[in-house]
C-alpha cells in the first residue's frame, strides 16, 4: 500500500525546537548532559533555560513545522 502524500512535520524538528506564541524559535543549548561537576553554579543555571534560535535559522525551522498553530493561522488570516 502507498504512503499518502501531503504536508508532513519532520518529527525530529519538532522535538527540538518550540515556537512561541508571538512567533519566536525556542531551543535548549548544549552543554547539560554530563560533566556539570566541572562548570560553575552561574554557567548550570543559564543552561537551564530554553534559548531563542539565530534569525538565519527561523526560516528553516519553520518550514519543517507545517501544523504549527502559530503558521496556520499566518496562512487563514494574512
Amino acid at each position: 500500500m502507498r504512503r499518502p502524500r501531503g504536508i508532513k512535520t519532520r518529527k525530529s524538528v519538532a522535538k527540538r525546537f518550540k515556537i512561541t506564541g508571538t512567533g519566536k524559535v525556542l531551543f535548549r543549548g548544549a552543554g547539560r548532559r554530563h560533566l556539570l561537576q566541572g562548570k560553575s553554579p552561574k554557567r548550570r543555571r543559564s543552561l537551564r533555560k530554553a534559548v531563542r534560535v539565530g534569525p538565519t535559522d527561523v526560516y528553516r525551522i519553520k518550514q519543517n513545522l507545517p501544523f504549527s498553530r502559530l503558521l496556520q493561522n499566518q496562512v487563514i488570516f494574512g
